[in-house]
């Protein structure tokens, strides 16, 4: 299909500059049809985190604090688009002077805006209505679903911004819910998608548009989704650039651009790293690789969808948007003569015993393994010794503290926090020295391409 598919990340919609950036991005193709993923705003799934821990902790304070927080901030970008910011009361004034209706649970006044409102600060001020009311209960949810619900609003805000601004700009943009399009199982945090009927639903809502009207522009969310129930999933962190790849999969497009404040992909993510080094043509088998080993400008899961539709993935800057960026395709040969260096950081290392120290068996690692696949821990690095078996992965602090009491049970547990993972592909010498240089590592695992360097940070 004759259709551009674009992702924009939460770093491109940060302001309202940015999303006017987006706009302009957008005019470059006029004429063209084009489905814009959309990922929420900044640190807005940050947030969300943080209000959720507040909410299931019972902290009403910090809550309102948080939610104000996070509301004004969306607020404040939407008056700014649609320049109604010195026309609106604030919060006090729109209930009579003074704060009303808190809420016992959350401390969170409902806050009613009687003025005439501009549809996309109508539409934000409903939705963090609707996020406020989930606030307000007792959830009877487990957690992951709650997460799913509590911060899948993220999306919901940003494409809500974007697309009354597209409208206002006069753009021909149609809305396209992301949880009646990309459809999953029940994996809340982690959603498995139900290929058949996802692709039904693009079938059904994305053709018929793009065929009727060409050079028309569909708006979604990236990252959500939702079960054959209703309810919200999510597909796991950072997983805008995977919806992406579903929808140019489902609708067979050439090409999928992923929007970045990198000029590409690098050789090292600029943050932490001096001078890296752009690669303008990738394999999608290294870039497997890389998003496996935790490289943050791909999902793991984008790569096989475009893959398997030979569909090439573009990244490209939005800083600088005539540039060529990089180029993600099938190839048969691919050399590099450089290393790659990708680095993790917020792990944990968590050695695995038997309580008398006998030998790590085949019985043991499928317990193990058991136990990581039914709390969805990943595995960053796997190391065994005769009587011990070593894991280092992110430290989710909900699901470190269930691995550890679950291991508990038949195993010793010794475990190390503060730890960041360095992988290096392609590596050197000199790019080893770079990395363990000053650093204490604390393990090193090393392949044919591939060194895992673990280091205690202090």
């Amino acid at each position: 299909m004759n259709v551009e598919v674009f992702k924009f990340g939460g770093a491109s919609v940060n302001s309202a500059e940015g999303v006017r950036n987006v706009a302009r991005i957008l005019a470059l193709y006029k004429g063209k049809s084009m489905m814009v993923v959309i990922s929420a705003m900044g640190k807005t799934t940050n947030a969300l985190e943080r209000i959720l821990g507040y909410y299931l902790e019972g902290d009403a304070v910090t809550l309102a604090e948080e939610y104000y927080k996070l509301r004004d901030f969306h607020l404040g970008i939407a008056r700014n688009l649609c320049q109604l910011g010195q026309n609106r009361p604030d919060r006090t004034e729109a209930s009579g002077g003074k704060d009303t209706s808190h809420l016992p649970d959350t401390g969170i006044a409902e806050v009613k805006d009687t003025s005439s409102l501009h549809p996309i600060v109508t539409d934000l001020e409903n939705q963090f209505e609707e996020l406020r009311n989930i606030l307000a209960g007792k959830s009877e949810l487990g957690y992951d679903e709650t997460y799913d619900r509590v911060v899948s609003f993220g999306e919901l805000f940003s494409s809500a911004i974007l697309f009354h601004f597209l409208l206002d700009e006069g753009f021909p943009v149609t809305f396209f819910d992301a949880r009646q399009l990309i459809l999953t199982d029940s994996s809340f945090r982690d959603a498995r998608i139900d290929w058949k009927k996802t692709q039904l639903a693009v079938q059904k809502q994305l053709f018929t548009r793009f065929q009727d009207h060409k050079g028309s522009i569909g708006l979604t969310q990236g990252f959500i989704g939702s079960d054959s129930s209703g309810r919200p999933t999510t597909l796991g962190r950072e997983g805008s650039d995977f919806t992406a790849a579903i929808l140019g999969y489902c609708m067979r497009v050439k090409e999928v651009t992923i929007w970045k404040d990198v000029p590409g992909i690098l050789n090292a993510d600029p943050k932490w790293f001096e001078n890296p080094v752009k690669l303008d043509l990738l394999a999608f088998h290294e870039a497997v690789e890389l998003a496996y080993f935790g490289a943050t400008v791909i999902h793991p899961k984008t790569i096989k969808p475009l893959e398997n539709a030979n569909i090439t993935l573009l990244v490209k800057s939005f800083l600088h948007p005539e540039e060529e960026g990089t180029s993600v395709k099938s190839l048969r040969e691919w050399k590099i003569d450089i290393p790659i260096f990708i680095r993790k950081q917020n792990q944990v290392l968590i050695s695995i015993m038997p309580r008398d120290f006998s030998f790590i068996m085949e019985e043991n690692l499928s317990q193990i393994f058991t136990i990581l696949a039914q709390l969805h821990v990943k595995a960053n690095v796997m190391q065994n010794s005769a009587i011990s078996f070593s894991i280092c992965t992110d430290h989710d602090p909900v699901k470190i503290k269930s691995l550890i009491r679950e291991l508990q049970k038949s195993f010793e547990i010794r475990f190390n926090e503060g730890l960041e993972l360095y992988t290096i592909r392609h590596y050197n010498d000199e790019a080893i020295q770079r990395i363990t240089s000053g650093r204490n590592v604390i393990l090193e695992q090393k392949s044919r391409n591939t060194i895992h360097l673990i280091v205690q940070i202090t």
